[in-house]
C-alpha cells in the first residue's frame, strides 16, 4: 500500500462522506490526536514486524510509547495528542502535539478529516483527527513526554486476526484491542486504529465508540 496522491485522495473522500459521531458530555475534558499516515521508513523495530530493505515509501501509521516517567499512562502505546487548548480547535490541538511531541510540523491542509470521538473511562472525549504526514524523516522525540517512536505498517493492521475482542467483567461491551507483531494495543488508540482501517481503507462505516478499554488504560 504505497504512501501516494491516489492514496490520499482515496481517503479525503471516504472522510468526507463518513458522518462523524462527535460526543459531549458536560464535566468531559477536551483532547485530540492525530492519525497521521507516514511513510513506513526504516521499519517498525518490533519484534514479529519485517523491517524494510532501506528506506520504504509504503503507507504506515504514526504510534509512539508514551514516556515511562510520565505520571499517567506510562509506556503504553499512544497517538501524538492531547488536551485542547483555549479556542484551539481539535485539528489546531492534533497539529500542535505533532510538532511538541515528535517534532513534525504539517500546515493545516494536511488534515484529511475525523474519525468518531471516543470518550475514556477517565474523563477525555477524544477526537482523532486524520493527517497526512508524507515522508517525514526528521522525526525528533520530546524526551519529556515521548519514549519511542514508531512507523506500523498498514498492512499489520489489515491482518485478518484484528481487531480482539475480550469480555469484562463491569461492562456489557467488549475491550478492543489491535496486534501489533508480537504484541498489541489498547483501546482507546486501538479504537482510532481500527476506525481509521475501516472507515478509510476498507471503505466500512465501522463505529467504536461503544468499545471498552482495559483496566490499566483507564487510569
Amino acid at each position: 500500500m504505497r504512501l501516494d496522491d491516489t492514496l490520499r485522495l482515496l481517503i479525503a473522500e471516504r472522510l468526507g462522506r463518513f458522518e462523524v459521531l462527535s460526543l459531549s458530555a458536560p464535566g468531559l475534558r477536551r483532547a485530540a490526536v492525530a492519525v497521521a499516515l507516514i511513510e513506513e521508513g526504516e521499519g517498525a523495530m518490533l519484534p514479529g514486524i519485517a523491517s524494510p530493505n532501506g528506506w520504504s515509501p509504503d503507507a504506515a501509521l504514526l504510534l509512539t510509547r508514551r514516556s515511562s516517567q510520565l505520571r499517567n499512562h506510562a509506556g503504553q502505546w499512544a497517538m501524538p495528542g492531547g488536551r485542547i487548548d483555549g479556542d484551539e480547535t481539535p485539528e489546531q490541538a492534533a497539529l500542535r502535539e505533532l510538532e511538541e511531541e515528535v517534532g513534525l510540523r504539517l500546515e493545516a491542509d494536511a488534515v484529511l478529516g475525523r474519525l468518531d470521538d471516543f470518550v475514556t473511562r477517565s474523563g477525555f472525549a477524544i477526537t482523532p483527527v486524520v493527517v497526512w504526514a508524507g515522508a517525514a524523516r526528521d522525526l525528533v522525540r520530546s524526551e519529556a513526554e515521548v519514549e519511542s517512536i514508531h512507523r506500523i505498517p498498514m498492512t499489520e493492521f489489515m491482518r485478518a486476526d484484528a481487531p480482539w475482542l475480550d469480555a469484562i467483567e463491569d461492562s456489557d461491551q467488549p475491550v478492543l484491542r489491535m496486534p501489533v507483531g508480537h504484541s498489541w494495543i489498547a483501546a482507546p488508540t486501538a479504537a482510532f486504529i481500527y476506525q481509521f482501517r475501516e472507515v478509510c481503507i476498507a471503505d466500512r462505516a465501522t463505529r467504536v465508540a461503544h468499545f471498552e478499554q482495559p483496566l490499566f488504560a483507564r487510569r
